[in-house]
This record gives C-alpha cells, sequence and structure tokens, in this order.
C-alpha cells in the first residue's frame, strides 16, 4: 500500500529578485563560466504583482558537449539532472555530433585491408583520382591518427571495407521486413518471410535496401473482397528516405536500421536522435550532418546515391505530394528516429471512399478496408466518416442488424 500526503506550504514558494541586477551573477554563470558557452540564450523578465521578477531562461538544443564551472558535464533525465563522465560524455558528443563517431579509429584493421578492397579501387576509378589508395585515404581523412600511426577510421571501414557489418564492434547492417498488417503492433507469425539483412559497404547497403523494399512493396497488397488492391509509393520518395536514414544515423549505437513495410505505411527507424540542433519541427529548414565525411565522400562519386546534404527530405515530401499523398512524418522515439511514410491520401476519407466505389461500385466496405484505403489509422475517424456518407445516402449497411464491429456498407 503507498501512502499519499498532501503538505500544505506555510512559506512563500515565489521570491523573485528586486531588479535585474539581482540577476547578474546568475547570468554570468550561464554564458561565461560553462565551458564551452551557451549560445543562443533567450532571456526575459517577468513581472510577478508583489513577489518581484522572474527570470526566465530558454536554452536551444546544442550541437555541443557543455561542462559547468565545476568542470561536471549533466544531462537532463525526466525532471531531474544526472551527471556523467568517461565514456557517457564521449556517447554524448557522438550523439550530438560534436564528436564524429566516424573518424574513430578501427584499431583491429590494417591498412592493407583496405588498400585491397575493390570497392575502394572502383571508387578511385570513379572519381578520376591519380593517387595510389593510401595517400588517397589520408588526403580524404579516412585514416586518424594514433600514436604515430594511421589508422583505418570507422568512415573509412565502412565506406571501402568488404564486411563492414564484421569489422565494426557496433551493428550497421539494415533490416527490411514485410508485414502483412496495418496494426501499430504485430505478431510474428505476420511476418510475409523472414526479415532481410543486408550487409556490405555503404553504398551497396543503400542500393540493395532500395532495391528490398521496391521488390517487397511490389507484392503488397490487401484485400477488398476477393479483390487485391496494390499499393503504390513514388520511388524517389521512398529512396531519399532510405538513403538519409542510413548516411545520417549514429555508427556509436549498437542496433541496425530497420525497414517495416505494413500494409498501409512504411516505418524505416534508425539508430540515434536527431543531432546538434536538429529537431523534427526545423527538419526541412535546417541543416546538420552527424557522418559529414560519409555524406562527402558519397556526393563526389559521378552519380551519388544521394543529394547534397538537406535536400532529401525536400524531395521525399514534394513526390509524395505529387502522388497525392501525406507528408512523411517524424519522430524521435527513445534512442532512435522514426520515419513514416502512410499510404494515405490527401483528400479526406469520405472522399477516398466515394472514388473507391465509384470505381469499385461492387466493393463491400468495412472499417477495415477503408483503414487501408485511406492509410487513417484512427478506427472512430474511419467509422464517422462512413456514417456520414450512410446519412449522406452515398452507401447503404449490409445488415441492419449486425454487430456494430460487424458493419458493412454497399454503395447505396
Amino acid at each position: 500500500m503507498v501512502a499519499i500526503y498532501t503538505l500544505e506550504l506555510k512559506t512563500e514558494r515565489v521570491i523573485g529578485f528586486a531588479d535585474q541586477e539581482e540577476a547578474n551573477a546568475l547570468i554570468a554563470t550561464l554564458l561565461e563560466e560553462t565551458k564551452p558557452a551557451v549560445e543562443n540564450v533567450f532571456l526575459e523578465f517577468l513581472q510577478v504583482d508583489g513577489k518581484g521578477l522572474i527570470l526566465h531562461i530558454g536554452i536551444p538544443k546544442s550541437p555541443k558537449v557543455h561542462y559547468a564551472a565545476s568542470g561536471d558535464c549533466f544531462i537532463r533525465v525526466n525532471a531531474a539532472k544526472r551527471k556523467i563522465k568517461g565514456e557517457r560524455v564521449t556517447q554524448l558528443g557522438y550523439s550530438k555530433g560534436a564528436e564524429l563517431y566516424e573518424r574513430r579509429t578501427v584499431d583491429d584493421v590494417e591498412i592493407d585491408d583496405i588498400t585491397d578492397s575493390p570497392a575502394l579501387h572502383k571508387y578511385i576509378e570513379r572519381v578520376g583520382s591519380q593517387l595510389e589508395p593510401t595517400s588517397f585515404l589520408r588526403k580524404q581523412r579516412l585514416l586518424t591518427k594514433k600514436d604515430d600511426k594511421r589508422i583505418p577510421n570507422v568512415g573509412c571501414v565502412l565506406l571501402f571495407d568488404e564486411n563492414p557489418q564484421a569489422t565494426l564492434q557496433t551493428r550497421c547492417a539494415v533490416k527490411v521486413y514485410r508485414l502483412r498488417t496495418a496494426e501499430k503492433e504485430y505478431k510474428r507469425e505476420q511476418l510475409a518471410e523472414m526479415p532481410t539483412t543486408i550487409n556490405g559497404p555503404i553504398e551497396e547497403v543503400i542500393k540493395k535496401t532500395i532495391d528490398k523494399v521496391a521488390q517487397f512493396i511490389d507484392g503488397a497488397s490487401f484485400k477488398d473482397g476477393e479483390k487485391l488492391v496494390k499499393l503504390a509509393y513514388p520511388a524517389e520518395a521512398l529512396k531519399e528516405i532510405l538513403v538519409n536514414a542510413v548516411i545520417h544515423r549514429d555508427y556509436s549505437l549498437n542496433d541496425d536500421i530497420h525497414v517495416r513495410i505494413f500494409d498501409n505505411r512504411i516505418e524505416v527507424r534508425s539508430p540515434g536522435k536527431l543531432p546538434g540542433y536538429m529537431s523534427v519541427d526545423n527538419l526541412y529548414e535546417d541543416r546538420f550532418s552527424r557522418n559529414p565525411n560519409i555524406v562527402r565522400m558519397l556526393h563526389n562519386l559521378p552519380d551519388p546515391v544521394n543529394h547534397d546534404i538537406g535536400e532529401g527530405l525536400d524531395t521525399a515530401k514534394n513526390e509524395l505530394k505529387k502522388a497525392g499523398l501525406v507528408p512523411p512524418e517524424f519522430e524521435e522515439a527513445e534512442n532512435a528516429f522514426l520515419v513514416t511514410v502512410k499510404h494515405q491520401k490527401i483528400a479526406s476519407i469520405e472522399d477516398v471512399i466515394a472514388k473507391h466505389i465509384k470505381d469499385n461500385p461492387e466493393s463491400v466496405l468495412t472499417n477495415k478496408l477503408v483503414r487501408h484505403l485511406s492509410g487513417e489509422d484512427d478506427m472512430q475517424k474511419v467509422k464517422k466518416a462512413l456514417q456520414r456518407l450512410r446519412a449522406d445516402g452515398v452507401i447503404k449497411p449490409v445488415d441492419e442488424n449486425a454487430h456494430a464491429f460487424n458493419y458493412s456498407y454497399i454503395r447505396a
């Protein structure tokens, strides 16, 4: 049993500053004693009747790791703060993009392992370089100096090692699933087949992932009675989202990219939250790369898989719009970034239903079928749309006495 007590406070909870100068020491600590200094801080004083001034401080997301005047580093955990040190600080730097994990040495890889790689020789030929392989790697910052010795780094291994997934200590493959369901939660038996794991150098992984997703989508459909309705997504939109997932993920995290193809949507989950000052709200406007060397090396190719940084999501949104589909949805979930591409028409649910029964006059409409057709996950929204069309005389129930959960409709 848990006892809950209410404590009535007898003292004043709000004690404001008498004037703005009283807050100078606090502001100086924030702006001058943190290392490095906190940038773009928003400060304002709020007047509280009879209680003085309250200092409101707004601190934007930063691409840097900051230390207090004591030299300690803290992270926020819910409503509390927690001091971190050592490897946790390093990991925070990788997550933010303040430290480049792609420049970290891979100590058990010899330079010869890379210089003998067919992927490297093919790359040098495609970009028209006359440098010998070791010099090329050094000039491209793909060798990191350690103890007076240059060692292949993570970016180098991802680009040119024959099997980076076996070489690196963290998982860096892509897993592609085809799930025959539209529900948020799925069961193992709803897998159309075992997930496909895609390995290899990073450019090869991108191309194989695009091909595998296209293959699964080509067979993606759902049943309208005895008729199969095929799903269709703009190829260029999916390509840009998949490329972004591979080149911008956090490779310091021990997880693969997961691409799940449902009956009414595609989910692409890549390890790592958004780096630097990036947020879900500024994805289309601001630019920040966690793996700039990888991005640059791929973009230097004569037929690059990636646009210049920042253009990919704009392309994806525009291509989805041309296809009449809603824009992609973005979410930071746990320690990952999730992109959802819904097979949801920009048109209203009612318009989708009306068009479907016009094109398919013998169709029997159910809540589940309409959710497939429209991409709308909310059962209640679909139910209300069907009820509105019934009230308007567009559709009628097959059986007036059917249970509410088994209601189906046909053209009126």
